[in-house]
Parts: C-alpha cells; structure tokens; sequence
C-alpha cells in the first residue's frame, strides 16, 4: 500500500489505515469475534494505521485494538501506528480539560491497549475554546515529555478549529471530517495543513455509509445505531451523522455521481480514492464490520487516480445539492 508521512508525528502510514468506531459501539450490535477478525484482517491487508477512542463501547475497541496488538507483536508483525483519542466520557466543558484529567485519560487508554507509550493521542472534538488555551497544549506537551504519548493531535468539528489546531507548534494531526459530499476542509483546512507539515486524517469517509451506494429510501437502521438516533444531533453533533447532510439529499447525490464510477468500481472506492487524491491528505480512516468490507476498502488506494472530469462531477454535485444546506455550518 502506498504510505504517506503522518504528519508531525515522523511516521510514515499506509494512506487507507482503520476507523475501530463502529468495533465499540454506535453503529448496531458487533460480536467481539467480528470485530477481532476484521482488525486482523485489515492488518493482514496492510492496513498499518487503526484509530479509536476511549469513548467507543465506552473502551471495548480499544481493548478489541490491544488485543490485535498483542498478537501482531508475537507473529513478529510491526510497523503499525495505532491512535486513539480523549476526552468524551465528561461533561464537555473547557475546565475539564486538565493535565491531571489527561494523565487519568491516559493511563486508562494505556490498559486498554496494553502499551507504554501511545503512538498518537487526539483531543476528541472537544469544546470550541480548548483549542485556544495555551495550557491545555502545555500540559499534551508534558505527556510527551513524560513518555506516555509519542505525539498528539485533535479531532475537529469545523474548520475553524482546524485552523487554530494547525497554528499550534506541536500539533502533529488534524482529524477532520472529509468526504465527496463534505468540501469545505479543501479551501483553507488542507492547504494550511500542508504548509505547516500537519497530517490530515479524513474520517467519515463515506458520509455513515451514505456513499457507499447500497442506501435507499427504504434503508432503516437499528435503534442503536446513530444514524437512528442522531440524525438530528441528539446525542452528539449531528455532523458525524451522514455528514450532517439530509439523508434524502444524500441519497440523490449518490445517484448523481453513479454514472461517473469508473468500470469495475464502486461508490465507496470511488468515494475513498477521491480523497486519495486531495492534496494534504495523509490517511483516510473507513470503518468495516467484516472482513469483506476491509479487503473492499484497502482496494480503494490501488485505483488510479480519478481523471479531471470525475473531480469536476463531485465538485458540480457538492455545489448543486450539498453546499447550500451544510457548507456555512462546518
């Protein structure tokens, strides 16, 4: 698989690495024998980045990581830079945010993947104003300093924040959503990323599945999946659900940009290697609930790059359907 420099951190990863959100929870019921066998089999497939938090199955996928961790170590099997993210298990407010609450964060997030030093720890979409108080960075520089992280990044709602985390010295990422049906990071967010060196990581890459091409007007989900519960950002910012974008909209985007999938692909490779090909980015990060889905995904970074009418037909869509209902909120 290709690799591309992750940003600040020094390492170099495989350019379509493995969101574990949906391997603890939020997206319906996985059985933990599933989950483990897509984690080995993304690793099998060489996938040498994976992502999680301590928030998913409120630590159930990253002990399902450590677990896959483990047993990569003793078959000799190396190379993998493993994130996870912070922050979303207290109540959202700028004065939790606290060196003494990052170390208990920390130390909890080091059981659960069974390591001494975490490759890569992300603040978890928190509150607007962290991303300006000098001490919060002072105190993730500590934890470098410490041992107990190799770097850290931020995952981001808006671009906004994006933009304050990119001016930060030490920030090494900038986890984003990015997608075909959400463009706007590609204005100020990448460019500014690529010229202060900061890797991108683009998650939600299939807008909740909405790219992927199998959804239709009849789709229904289970009652504990979030794109059943939080479709109007009941329970978290509706942006992490189908891009926050109307699922009708959505569902005749797809259809608009059907007949530009080149022969033999399908919407979510298509969907993936349209990232690929932005500029800035580092990784993009789909979630799989099987093996199958794994092996589809990884494909997406062997497709060549898509030709400058099938950039346009994205481009065209986005600004026709999509843009004046999401653009300004994100």
């Amino acid at each position: 698989m290709e690799t591309r420099r992750l940003g600040r951190t020094g390492r170099d990863v495989g350019v379509v690495g493995l969101g574990a959100w949906q391997l603890g929870a939020d997206w319906g019921a996985v059985d933990e024998g599933d989950a483990l066998a897509v984690l080995r089999a993304a690793i099998d497939g060489g996938v040498t980045f994976v992502d999680t938090a301590d928030v998913y199955g409120d630590g159930r996928s990253e002990r399902l990581v450590g677990q896959v961790l483990s047993s990569a170590a003793s078959d000799g099997i190396g190379g993998l830079t493993v994130a996870t993210k912070m922050g979303r298990r207290v109540e959202q407010v700028p004065e939790n945010y606290t060196l003494e609450n990052f170390r208990a964060w920390n130390d909890r997030s080091r059981r659960n993947l069974g390591v001494d030093t975490i490759d890569l720890v992300q603040l978890h979409c928190p509150p607007t104003p962290v991303y300006s108080k000098d001490a919060v960075f002072d105190a993730l520089d500590t934890l470098v300093d410490e041992g107990r992280i190799a770097a850290y990044g931020v995952s981001v709602e808006t671009c906004a924040e994006a933009l304050t985390a990119i001016a930060r010295p030490n920030v090494a990422t900038v986890q984003i959503i990015l997608n075909a049906f959400r463009l706007k990071p590609l204005d100020e967010v990448l460019p500014a990323a690529r010229a202060a060196g900061v890797g991108i990581i683009a998650r939600v890459p299939l807008a909740s599945g909405l790219l992927s091409g199998k959804y239709d007007e009849h789709t229904r989900f289970a009652a504990d999946d979030h794109r059943t519960y939080n479709r109007h950002g009941e329970a978290f910012d509706v942006g992490e659900t189908f891009s926050g974008l109307d699922f009708t909209t959505g569902l005749e985007a797809v259809r608009r940009l059907m007949p530009w999938l080149p022969t033999g692909t399908t919407m979510a490779q298509f969907a993936l290697r349209w990232i690929l090909d932005q500029p800035g980015v580092s990784a993009v990060i789909p979630g799989a609930r099987n093996p199958q889905q794994v092996a589809a995904n990884i494909s997406a970074a062997t497709l060549a790059p898509l030709t400058p009418d099938r950039l346009d037909a994205v481009r065209q869509t986005y600004d026709a359907l999509i843009k004046p209902e999401i653009h300004d909120r994100w």
